[in-house]
C-alpha cells in the first residue's frame, strides 16, 4: 500500500510540473516548450471549439497563435482535481485564469494525461472551456 501511495504522490507531482510548465509556457508564449508536453497523438480542442487531431495540427495551431497571443497581463493555471483513470492515466482538471488592463477571463480546460514508459506524464486528450459567467 505505501508503495502504491508513493506512485500515486510522484504521479501527482509530476502531473502538476506539467500544469506549471504549461502555465510557465503560456506566459512566455513559448510554443516549442508548451509542444514538448504533447503525445505525438494527442487529440486537443480550443475554448472555442477548434478541433485539433495529432501533434501536427496542434503544433501548426500553436506555432501561428500563441507567439502572437495578444493577453498583456498574466496568465495562471491552478491543477484543481486529478483523477487517476489507471496508474498511468489521469483526468486533470485545471483553473485558468487571464487577467491585466482591467480584464480577466477563465477557462476550465480538461487534460487527460498518459504516462510514457520513460515516466513522462504527457497532454493526450484535451479540452479547454471558457468559463462564461452570465451577469444576473
Amino acid at each position: 500500500m505505501r508503495i502504491e501511495q508513493a506512485a500515486r504522490a510522484a504521479s501527482t507531482q509530476a502531473i502538476e510540473e506539467v500544469v506549471a510548465t504549461v502555465e510557465r509556457t503560456q506566459r512566455a508564449k513559448d510554443a516549442e516548450g508548451f509542444l514538448a508536453l504533447f503525445h505525438p497523438d494527442a487529440l486537443w480542442t480550443t475554448a472555442h471549439g477548434k478541433v485539433l487531431i495529432g501533434f501536427e495540427e496542434i503544433a501548426a495551431f500553436t506555432r501561428a497563435v500563441l507567439p502572437a497571443a495578444s493577453w498583456d497581463g498574466e496568465v495562471t493555471y491552478e491543477v484543481v482535481h486529478i483523477q487517476f483513470l489507471r496508474p498511468d492515466v489521469a483526468a486533470v482538471k485545471v483553473r485558468q485564469v487571464y487577467s491585466g488592463a482591467g480584464e480577466a477571463s477563465e477557462g476550465a480546460p480538461l487534460y487527460v494525461m498518459t504516462r510514457e514508459p520513460d515516466g513522462r506524464w504527457l497532454l493526450t486528450a484535451c479540452q479547454n472551456t471558457q468559463v462564461v459567467t452570465n451577469p444576473a
